[in-house]
């Protein structure tokens, strides 16, 4: 039975492009000689590509990273809508050991490569703001609906720019997102009023913030009340992201400068 690459060349043949998902050196050798365009994809370039798209995250999910790697690929105008792009990625620790053929098309852009490549805070402090945001709109809090306001990065000139409605739970500790215990915690303050401030390396700054930018020139979907806009209009004035779960819909949406950038079903995600 062949290997993996006896077969490339069918599959390679008369696609627009390659992505090679974090390749090995001579994995990603094999297909400098040819006519199709080859794009890696990985954390860092390490085998030196001539065209190369950042992974920012591990995505564990290979679905998740070739949506990421095409998605990243099409903001760097390497790929367009309608092009066939073939993926070569890992699912086990082997190697390269998967081949998914993809014709591209505008629903992979949902804008969240520029999200997270383009955000002040870490990748995965992003991320796990994200998970907390979609497990609070899946599950709510007791059964019931609730809406919650993150703003993520920039955390000192948010922290300017709004000031407290209660006392701050998170004033003299030094707990981070993604620790199991302290998104529990996040999940029962968010029954209350007020945005929480997150630092851009994870550090939960403050609960209970009410912000306070300008919310001229803002321009949200209609039907999005007071915290998205509070969330566009912080973003607006800050380097900050803002991750919004809405309350009346469910839906999860990030901001940044002043506009709407990504919108997630929890129920689909």
């Amino acid at each position: 039975m062949g290997s993996l690459t006896d077969h490339l060349s069918d599959l390679v043949e008369d696609a627009d492009a390659v992505l090679l998902f974090s390749p090995t050196s001579s994995f990603h050798d094999r297909f400098e000689d040819g006519d199709t365009e080859v794009v890696v994809v990985a954390p860092d370039n390490d085998v030196d590509a001539e065209v190369f798209v950042e992974l920012p995250l591990p995505f564990d999910n290979v679905k998740d990273r070739i949506r990421f790697g095409i998605e990243g690929a099409m903001d760097a105008d390497l790929v367009t809508e309608g092009d066939e792009v073939v993926c070569i990625a890992s699912v086990f620790d082997g190697g390269s050991d998967a081949v998914v053929r993809v014709t591209v098309d505008e629903t992979v852009h949902t804008g969240i490569y520029g999200l997270f490549v383009n955000s002040r805070a870490e990748p995965s402090v992003i991320r796990d703001v994200f998970e907390v945001a979609i497990e609070l709109g899946q599950k709510g809090q007791k059964g019931k609906p609730v809406g919650a306001l993150f703003v993520v990065g920039d955390a000192g000139k948010v922290m300017n720019k709004s000031r407290p409605l209660s006392y701050n739970p998170f004033e003299k500790s030094h707990v981070h997102v993604g620790d199991p215990i302290v998104n529990v915690m996040l999940k029962e303050f968010s029954r209350l009023d007020g945005a929480f401030v997150v630092s851009d390396s994870g550090k939960i700054v403050s609960a209970y913030r009410y912000l306070e930018p300008g919310a001229e020139g803002v321009d949200i979907p209609k039907g999005l009340g007071a915290r998205h806009m509070a969330g566009g209009a912080i973003t607006r004035d800050t380097n900050a992201t803002a991750i919004v779960l809405s309350e009346s819909d469910g839906l999860v949406r990030a901001f940044k400068a002043g506009e709407l950038v990504l919108e997630i079903d929890p129920e689909e995600y």
